[in-house]
């Protein structure tokens, strides 16, 4: 029986539903963005014009008011069924736009404050957010872009990779390194895209992930505002508010590739049930049989992982409202958003390999879905935090009570 994930809130079924309906219009798009490893900005309107780039935007804004992660999980799943390079793009926005939202809430939720202004662009279309915390050669608390103190505000250099959707973002979001008179801090801003000393590399060429825009961009001497950076905690070192929105922004990037598992399984499955070799059923064959079942459990765990994931992420965020978290809280939520990963990236890489192996050389073909499926899903391991080779030492330091600081 299908391991069926359904949303838990009203807005959740908007979104899903709302996913759903645009998978044919993605996958129409995917192979040749894939091929030009260009993004397919129709497929990015349809995204606005839906409703889901404004599905965390409360309802009196003109959104959904989406709170759930779990419901915000399922519908990227839904979407990388379409096109993972689409999934994994609008999550970036959805992860920003959700942390103004969060921010609009706790200021009083005044339709004419200033924190409401940016969520009534994002549910009129005239904002889309990409969004970035990657550098060459460091890690997420450690970023090396800079913004120094000017008489006036700011002054921003450095360079960022994977600055996933920003040849068609409006606005830019980013952590850096903040430096002033009482020292070192991890720091965000979010600019124009348009800002001068703003420059996209225009460098996008990867194995997967091609039609998602994920070029790099350098900061040369970008002015902001004074109060347009705002510090989150020390610079290299983890703190409660980090690991809260670290966890909530990329729990749901790994529903993306479970999704893209999903349309591997189902692409597949429909080909062994209907084909013949030398006049006989090919879904009759042991083999087949066997390689079908071990995807069906890789599914089955992967399903259940992530539910597990999402269910305890809406429980945790619920309890820390009247209950404010500790640092070691924190951790152990990052550790059951690392175990997750784990579990489905390494599950969704089987599932496609075995996919693949069914559909024998066609599957190899660049024409076929599944050669852009099997490169989409290597994506997987490589999202932060944490990189594969460190997963497991992390979840088990958070096990022993070893919570570490860096």
């Amino acid at each position: 029986m299908t391991f069926n994930l359904k949303p838990q809130t009203p807005a959740g079924e908007k979104f899903l539903s709302a996913s759903q309906k645009l998978i044919p219009q993605l996958r129409k798009l995917a192979d040749d963005a894939d091929r030009s490893a260009t993004m397919p900005e129709e497929s990015f309107r349809a995204l606005q014009s839906s409703g889901i780039a404004a599905a965390f935007v409360p309802e009196d804004l003109g959104g959904w008011g989406l709170r759930s992660i779990y419901d915000w999980m399922l519908g990227i799943r839904a979407l990388a069924h379409g096109d993972g390079s689409v999934a994994i793009a609008i999550n970036m926005h959805l992860a920003v736009s959700r942390g103004m939202a969060t921010a609009f809430h706790q200021s009083g939720g005044k339709q004419d404050s200033a924190s409401a202004r940016p969520l009534t662009a994002i549910a009129t279309g005239d904002m889309l957010i990409c969004a970035t915390a990657t550098e060459a050669g460091t890690d997420n608390l450690h970023p090396r872009t800079e913004a120094t103190r000017t008489d006036d505000g700011w002054e921003i250099n450095g360079k960022k990779m994977f600055v996933t959707m920003s040849p068609i973002a409006t606005h830019l979001a980013m952590n850096l390194r903040m430096r002033d008179e009482e020292g070192d801090h991890l720091a965000t801003t979010m600019m124009p895209i348009d800002t001068p000393g703003l420059l996209p590399q225009g460098d996008w060429d990867a194995l997967g992930m091609r039609g998602s825009g994920s070029q790099s961009v350098k900061f040369d001497k970008v002015k902001a505002g004074a109060h347009a950076v705002r510090s989150i905690g020390p610079w290299g070192e983890w703190s409660t508010n980090v690991l809260i929105n670290r966890t909530l922004g990329n729990l749901t990037l790994v529903a993306a590739f479970l999704g893209i598992a999903e349309h591997a399984h189902e692409i597949v499955l429909q080909s062994v049930k209907t084909q013949e070799r030398n006049n006989t059923p090919v879904r009759l064959n042991p083999g087949v049989q066997q390689t079908v079942g071990e995807m069906e459990i890789e599914l089955t765990q992967c399903r259940g992982a992530l539910a597990q994931a999402g269910i305890g992420v809406d429980d945790w965020l619920a309890n820390a409202i009247p209950n404010p978290p500790s640092i070691e809280s924190a951790h152990e939520l990052m550790q059951s958003y690392q175990a997750a990963k784990w579990i489905v990236n390494r599950g969704a890489i089987s599932i496609v390999d075995r996919a693949l192996d069914l559909s024998g050389g066609a599957g190899f073909m660049n024409k076929h879905p599944l050669s852009r499926l099997y490169r989409d899903v290597r994506a997987g391991p490589f999202m932060q935090p944490h990189a594969a080779v460190d997963i497991r030492s992390y979840v088990g330091q958070v096990a022993l009570g070893e919570y570490p600081n860096s």
